[in-house]
């Protein structure tokens, strides 16, 4: 009897023990899918979106980081990293993706990597792709730190979908410090959209394309003479066949041409090139059809940007014979004005994110300046790049710094420095301590909580 009793208690021992082990193993395997590697889960609507670490859909031995959204949302994978300012960065992942939808069709929704609170993002992946590398360049300028996110959704944008992340990069480049920019003028030959079920098509001519070219020589030479040399520009005019069929709306402007609206079409373009800039020519009606799409008065839009590429909209007027971009003596002897204004937009954005405190571009009223007959604002133009403006007691205006704070590109990796932003635990020791650290982490924010 007693040996059938030790027996028993054998055989419950051991079966304690496998029911131990087995419960230590599903704890560890959903610890697996849940051990985000000290990323931090973020979503616009809480609790929508499943993020999941996936060992079967991988790039390479890791299990990816999956984000799943079966109803519009975006959420996104982030780390904190430390970064030395004024320097370049590159921050580049593998990302696969499955039905990924955008909410709104003229925005930047979609897989992307992103830093949080910011428009600065890679180009966007949507559909259904196999592995592809996306690559985002950025300068620190006056941070420290960026919280750095692998992204399902956009900075003005929600998505639908399923998106893998993996193979994680982040590289520390050399700064260029040339003060030539490099610009591309891009003219949309033909637009064609519906709005409102109205059908809109219009045709820029031989003769508007042959202002856009004279007005780019004199843009390059304008900016050259109002730096005082500080910077140069270099330009190249690309002319597009293909038709703009998107188009942009907000309250403030109505329509626009934001660079979502032609990113498929320029994309190609901007990756075999270091554009430091680029305007968007296009025409937005034809006085001559008695058709015109709804603009709030703009001729041009700046202050947006590609891929943190300053970005411009440069607008055909509605009448042909208009002489806002003609030179003529007694009529308009600056006509490259709209192209210089929208690129000191870029510039005065950039400047105020390096923390250069510089007046608005706008404020010309506040300083003395009003706009002249034949040169408009040219002189509050040259001053405000010359840093001459007068205002109680000193010279403000650009910097002279900013001429060479340009847009990140490759050629500033070429003797980079890698980070690293995500160790993964090697071995089983190294999986254990990073439970444990884990758990510390959790445990001290509830102790910081309830404290």
């Amino acid at each position: 009897m007693r040996k059938g009793l030790v027996v028993f208690k054998k055989i419950i021992s051991w079966l304690l023990l496998i029911l131990a082990i087995f419960a230590l193993y599903k704890t560890f395997t959903i610890y697996k899918q849940k051990d985000y590697n000290n990323f931090v889960r973020a979503e616009r609507n809480v609790y929508t979106s499943e993020f999941t670490r996936d060992k079967e859909v991988k790039y390479n031995d890791y299990a990816s980081y999956k984000i799943q959204s079966n109803t519009f949302n975006d959420a996104m994978f982030y780390k904190t990293v430390k970064v030395e300012p004024n320097t370049p960065y590159k921050i580049t992942c593998k990302v696969k993706t499955l039905n990924v939808e955008k909410q709104e069709n003229n925005n930047g929704g979609g897989a992307q990597i992103s830093i949080e609170n910011t428009t600065e993002r890679s180009k966007i992946i949507s559909g259904t792709n196999d592995w592809t590398e996306l690559t985002l360049y950025f300068n620190s300028k006056n941070r420290n730190e960026i919280n750095i996110g692998f992204r399902l959704g956009g900075y003005d944008n929600m998505c639908t979908g399923t998106a893998w992340f993996s193979d994680f990069m982040l590289q520390k480049g050399v700064e260029d410090n040339s003060n030539i920019w490099n610009i591309a003028c891009f003219i949309f030959k033909n637009t064609d959209v519906n709005i409102n079920d109205k059908e809109y098509k219009f045709q820029i001519d031989e003769d508007e394309i042959e202002l856009m070219e004279n007005d780019m020589e004199r843009f390059k030479k304008t900016c050259e003479e109002f730096s005082e040399g500080k910077m140069k520009v270099n330009y190249e005019i690309i002319e597009i066949n293909e038709s703009i069929n998107s188009i942009s709306y907000d309250q403030e402007n109505e329509y626009y041409i934001n660079p979502t609206d032609v990113e498929h079409i320029i994309q190609t373009y901007v990756d075999n090139n270091e554009y430091d800039h680029i305007f968007a020519v296009v025409k937005l009606g034809d006085l001559s059809k008695n058709l015109e799409i709804p603009v709030n008065d703009w001729i041009g839009l700046g202050g947006m940007e590609y891929q943190n590429i300053g970005f411009s909209n440069i607008r055909l007027p509605n009448d042909k014979n208009s002489y806002m971009y003609r030179y003529e003596y007694y009529v308009n002897r600056f006509p490259e004005e709209v192209f210089l204004h929208e690129f000191l937009h870029s510039l005065e954005k950039n400047a105020t994110d390096f923390g250069y405190i510089v007046p608005a571009l706008h404020d010309n009223s506040k300083y003395g300046y009003e706009s002249e007959m034949y040169i408009s604002l040219k002189n509050w133009y040259k001053d405000y790049m010359q840093k001459k403006i007068s205002y109680q007691g000193e010279y403000i205006g650009l910097p002279e710094e900013i001429y060479s704070k340009k847009p990140v590109h490759e050629s500033e990796f070429l003797y980079s420095e890698i980070i690293t932003i995500n160790d993964e635990p090697q071995n089983i020791i190294e999986e254990i301590s990073n439970l444990t650290h884990n758990l510390v982490n959790v445990f001290m924010r509830i102790l910081n909580y309830n404290t």
